[in-house]
């Protein structure tokens, strides 16, 4: 089983992905996108089950600070301001080991509420006076 500590991460700010790198030379990359909408923050998450705010609009945003937080952990800052998430060396593991579900469940919340990754789109639902 591959460590929660990377060894290292990379952060590359032309296709917005942060890449973390285990000692087994397992390199995962993960998205600004994704690490946005799914941070471990009260902002994101608010403050228990059910008090989840979905973020919109983040298509387009970028990582520009990385600190580290004692040898657990890493604090994000995002171009839109947003910087309250603590990243613990497990989160990201699982970000990294379940993203591809992750982001499907983030696409299909996004759809239900007739929300946009874009900032720049207003999605409008029609909806057909016979049904519900």
């Amino acid at each position: 089983m591959t460590s929660i500590t990377p060894t290292g991460i990379e952060l590359h700010q032309k296709s917005r992905e942060l890449e973390l790198i285990y000692a087994d030379g397992e390199r995962v990359r993960l998205s600004c996108e994704l690490l946005r909408v799914l941070s471990p923050s009260a902002e994101v998450r608010g403050h228990g089950k059910g008090q989840e705010v979905l973020q919109t609009g983040k298509i387009n945003v970028a990582i520009t600070d990385i600190k580290p937080v004692g040898n657990y952990a890493i604090q994000l800052s995002f171009s839109d301001g947003h910087d309250s998430g603590i990243f613990s060396w497990a989160y990201l593991r699982e970000l990294a080991d379940n993203k591809e579900a992750y982001w499907q469940t983030y696409l299909d919340q996004l759809h239900q509420a007739g929300a946009s990754r874009d900032p720049e789109v207003q999605v409008v639902k029609f909806f057909d006076a016979g049904k519900p």
